[in-house]
């Protein structure tokens, strides 16, 4: 009789140590699951190449002067793309307009190209540097407007 009671108590700890490990390992995956914080996540390994990789194209062309066909006058970065969105917009739209009302190719009559300022702001630098870049992205974004890009 004892070694019956002996026996049943044997396992019941046996039991409750198993039941016990076997929640604690069960609560330490799914919380491993929900939130990827290893280097061994598929998820995280994907996003973090992704994010090198446009790190280091980012710094390939900002060594290589954008390889946006416009040529590298200097000036700050801020200033080039600033100078070259804005103009290149404003090209688009006096294109655009120009053609609509059919008239003539000209983009220097265009009093955005003559002042070249949309956009400018004295913190980015040279009003002179900012004015090349924009009258440059202007004449393509004007050509790009009147031929229906």
């Amino acid at each position: 009789m004892k070694m019956i009671d002996f026996k049943n108590k044997i396992a019941g700890t046996l039991f409750a140590t198993a039941l016990l490990f076997g929640i604690g390992l069960a609560g330490n995956l799914t919380v491993q699951a929900q939130y990827p914080q290893y280097p061994d996540d598929r998820d995280y390994r994907r996003d973090r190449d992704y994010q090198n990789q446009r790190r280091r194209n980012d710094d390939w062309r900002y060594r290589r002067g954008q390889n946006d066909n416009y040529p590298n006058y200097g000036g700050s970065y801020n200033l080039r793309q600033t100078a070259l969105n804005a103009g290149y917009n404003e090209g688009m739209r006096a294109g655009r307009s120009d053609r609509d009302h059919r008239r003539a190719f000209e983009f220097r009559d265009e009093s955005a190209y003559r002042n070249a300022s949309k956009d400018y702001n004295s913190r980015m630098g040279d009003r002179g540097l900012y004015a090349q870049y924009f009258r440059q992205a202007f004449q393509t974004g004007y050509s790009d407007g009147y031929r229906g890009y």
